[in-house]
Formats: structure tokens, sequence, C-alpha cells
């Protein structure tokens, strides 16, 4: 990891910040409804997911030393796995808490970020949901579902309201974090050097958020070298 845990932290309590304060000015029962930017989900049960995974964190539990840890790019790769069962799960908290979803994601953050102040000396190995992770891993991992899912609110309620009436609830650190860590991914990969150049036109194609077009990768990252060149990365994309 390039991040540790202090500096994860920090970025996701900040994106946190902002995407509640968000929320908050935004939220309108009539959205709820409302479908969301991703295939099947409406805006409620899009919020929701954030509360799912807040959750996870606060969930975490240490490991005893020794415990091998999964990287990021192994962890993130997990998810495909459970898809449906991420959907499943969504739906119900979305319907078990829709007299108030925002409060219930609030407390899901609540209780994450105090299982960060429990666990934060040292970056331990803990046990998520789907392994063992170190809890930088785990926190960076929580940056990047808030930052890509926050992006998805900002695109879903742009479709409903003008443009010019939504702000936009992505913060720029987390976002830059956020990107270095999916080019983090590529790179031990690949092993090229590149640098990106969009933070989110990356995100977005690093997530599946975008389709995937070389003439929009080459926007997004540059080579760190003129001599070098973007490469197809249309094989190793989306990386969660």
């Amino acid at each position: 990891m390039s991040v540790d845990v202090a500096t994860a932290a920090t970025a996701l309590r900040t994106q946190w910040d902002r995407l509640h304060a968000w929320v908050e000015v935004m939220a309108d029962p009539r959205l709820g409804r409302e479908p969301s930017v991703l295939d099947g989900w409406n805006v409620v049960e899009l919020w929701a997911h954030l509360g799912r995974a807040m959750d996870a964190l606060a969930g975490c539990t240490p490991l005893p030393a020794g415990t091998v840890p999964m990287t990021l790019g192994e962890y993130l790769g997990t998810y495909r796995d459970r898809a449906q069962d991420v959907v499943e799960t969504t739906r119900r908290l979305a319907a078990e808490h829709a007299a108030d979803p925002v409060g219930y994601v609030t407390a899901s953050a609540r209780a994450a970020f105090a299982t960060l102040d429990t666990l934060g000396d040292g970056d331990p190995v803990v046990q998520a949901r789907r392994g063992p992770v170190r809890l930088s891993t785990m926190t960076v991992s929580r940056v990047l579902e808030l930052v890509v899912h926050g992006d998805d609110l900002y695109r879903s309620v742009r479709r409903v309201r003008a443009a010019d009436a939504v702000t936009d609830p992505v913060d720029p650190g987390a976002l830059a974090l956020a990107a270095d860590e999916l080019l983090g991914i590529v790179r031990a990969r690949g092993g090229w050097d590149l640098e990106v150049s969009d933070a989110r036109r990356w995100v977005r194609l690093a997530t599946g958020r975008a389709p995937y077009d070389v003439d929009e990768l080459a926007l997004a990252l540059q080579a760190r070298y003129t001599s070098d060149a973007v490469p197809d990365l249309g094989r190793m994309l989306p990386l969660m």
C-alpha cells in the first residue's frame, strides 16, 4: 500500500463529511423512487449501499500476527463473485431503512469511524467480509466506495434535476487518492509507468462506470515519459 492508515482515514472522513452534507441538502423522497445510473438500482438503494459499505469497516476485527493479507487489487477482485448478493442485500437494507435512509447510513459511518479509532494504531491485518486485509487497505477500499458511489449519486440526481442545481458530493482529495490507488493496481500488474491526468475520467473507466475506450483512456492517463504510450488496458478493466 502507498497510503498509511492515517492518510486513508483522513480521506475517508473528508469524503464522508462532504457526501453527508450533500445528501442532507439533496435528499428528497421523490428522488428515492427514481432510477439511478446503475441498471436496476433506484437512488435510495444506491444510497443504502453506502451503509453496507461502511458496515463492512465497522465489522472488522484484528487477526493474529503472521496472517497474510490480500492486496487491494485482490480484495477488489472478489467483488464480481458477490455481485448478486450485494444487490439483494442492498435492496433489503433499503427496504428496512426506508423511513430514514440517511439516518441508517449516518449510523453506519459513525460505527465505521469508531472501529478506525480503535484499530488505527499501526496497520494491523483485519478480518474483512471477503478475507484478511490490512486496515489501510480496508480503509482505502471504503474511500473507493464513497467516491465511486458518490459520483453515481451525483450523476443520478443530475439526471433528475437541473445540472446547475446539483453540487458535487465527491471530495477532490479523496477522488485523487482513489484514482492513484486504482492506478497502483494497474502498475503492479503490468509494470507500466503511468500517471493520472484526469482523475474522475480514470475512476469511471477503472470501475466500469464509463465504457472502455482507448481514446478516453488516453485522456485519463498519461505515460510518465513522452517516449512511452498508454497501453491498451481493455482486458484488465474494470478493476471492481
